[in-house]
């Protein structure tokens, strides 16, 4: 009886001792996402030729932002350590297919990491520091149309954006200066070095200005295969700075895209303005200057104007309109999210416009 009563009492010290650490470790899992969708016109686009394909009047899928959905999740281990991890999924709104992302079902992030004082690691898919710096300096947030996003596709795909097998690390902010570094594994048997990509940056803020520099190096021949592919060799740079006054924040940057055996070498000159005119009403525009440095006959201008209406926080009404001006070689197109053509126009002079409705939930 006596062995009995011990065994009982061990039993709820256990338990309790179990519900105390369940208690204690509180965790959540939030699901996200986006859905973006809108109407395009442009006034020309590339045949598979080269030429003028004509224009094109349709709808367009992630008009000003990526529609997307995830899950996302933390867990508080304590002394200010938690674990995390984040799941998420591009989505073509017009077809319910796949779209902004790798061609699999988690193919913009899938990974797990661990934050704290230290700062922050996570293993598997993710955005290189290279990719996160441009959106951070991009003047029109990166939209899909009329910004960095079709200049990026347009030299590298996803090569870098959309980053397998990585492992990172980024430092707390100290004095005012943060870096993080990224390493993704080709694993290919036998050769460390396919399919290798790194990629790193750092960043000085003071009051109101902020300076950024980043870089990336990635090689071909990754046993990872994915649709678009992500593992063009080509080497990134780029180094840029922000300044917010009041309502507005000003942006500049420059960016060089070596790709490999492709002839491409491009240069890229930007800068631009978002305003917060009112709580329910934003306005942004930029300038982008893209030279081919091994074939200075080629380079592309473009530009864009951007008007976002707030019907709530999760619901935004958008007006887009831009133009690029080819010369040479340079196929440079306006937009991302439409027909495979509109990523790419001809020579001359290309315009278009595009309005939608993008909803977070």
């Amino acid at each position: 009886m006596h062995k009995r009563n011990s065994a009982r009492k061990a039993s709820v010290a256990i338990a309790g001792m179990l519900f105390a650490a369940g208690s204690h470790a509180e965790s959540s899992i939030t699901l996200y996402g986006i859905a973006d969708a809108g109407l395009i016109f442009l006034t020309r686009t590339q045949n598979a030729a080269g030429g003028n394909g004509g224009k094109l009047i349709g709808f367009t899928d992630s008009g000003l932002t990526p529609t997307l959905f995830g899950m996302q999740g933390v867990e508080d281990l304590g002394g200010h350590l938690s674990a995390e991890f984040k799941l998420e999924s591009g989505v073509n709104i017009g077809t319910g297919g796949y779209n902004n992302s790798n061609g699999n079902l988690f193919g913009r992030q899938a990974y797990v990491g661990l934050k704290g004082g230290f700062g922050e690691t996570k293993a598997g898919l993710q955005f290189s520091p290279f990719f996160l710096t441009l959106l951070a300096l991009d003047p029109r947030g990166f939209s899909q149309f009329g910004s960095g996003v079709p200049i990026y596709l347009n030299n590298a795909v996803a090569t870098g954006v959309l980053n397998p097998n990585a492992l990172s690390y980024t430092t707390p902010q100290i004095a005012g200066l943060q870096t993080s570094v990224m390493l993704g594994l080709g694993g290919v048997a036998g050769n460390f070095s396919a399919g290798r990509q790194w990629s790193a940056n750092i960043s000085y803020q003071w009051q109101d200005l902020e300076i950024n520099a980043a870089f990336y190096d990635g090689n071909p021949g990754s046993s990872v295969q994915t649709i678009p592919p992500t593992t063009v060799e080509f080497e990134g740079r780029m180094i840029g700075a922000s300044y917010t006054y009041e309502h507005v924040i000003a942006k500049v940057s420059f960016t060089n895209y070596k790709v490999a055996n492709t002839g491409q070498n491009n240069n890229v000159c930007a800068a631009g303005l978002s305003y917060a005119l009112a709580p329910y009403l934003s306005l942004d525009g930029g300038v982008w200057f893209v030279s081919n440095r091994g074939d200075t006959s080629s380079h592309s201008l473009m530009s864009a104007l951007g008007a976002s209406y707030f019907l709530s926080k999760a619901t935004t009404l958008y007006a887009q309109v831009g133009m690029v001006h080819n010369q040479g070689s340079a196929n440079l197109g306006l937009n991302v999210g439409a027909a495979p053509t509109s990523l790419y126009a001809p020579a001359g002079t290309t315009v278009g416009a595009n309005v939608g409705m993008r909803h977070f939930f």
